[in-house]
């Protein structure tokens, strides 16, 4: 543990932050997930609520830091390129 004031308040800020981004982590792979059973069960119109869903938290995560914006980029084409292609197949 530190003895310096200003490091003792480092330690905390990171405390509260690696709680906050964990917590935006989770959320993100829970919007992700929805998207991908809906999938799974070829219910297009859940699939299209979550697959908004799914890119309003990734452009939220990347804005915030917690994943990095290409990633985020490639990961809503891709989601997309499968929903469009699931919907051609129905």
């Amino acid at each position: 543990m530190p003895n310096i004031k200003s490091a003792i308040k480092r330690v905390k800020i990171t405390k509260a932050r690696t709680l906050r981004n964990a917590s935006a982590k989770s959320a993100l792979r829970t919007a992700l997930k929805k998207f991908e059973n809906a999938l799974r069960e070829r219910d297009m119109e859940t699939a299209q609520t979550a697959l908004r869903n799914a890119t309003r938290s990734l452009d939220k995560a990347a804005t915030k830091g917690i994943v990095h914006r290409n990633y985020a980029a490639r990961k809503k084409s891709r989601l997309t390129k499968r929903f469009q292609k699931m919907n051609q197949a129905m």
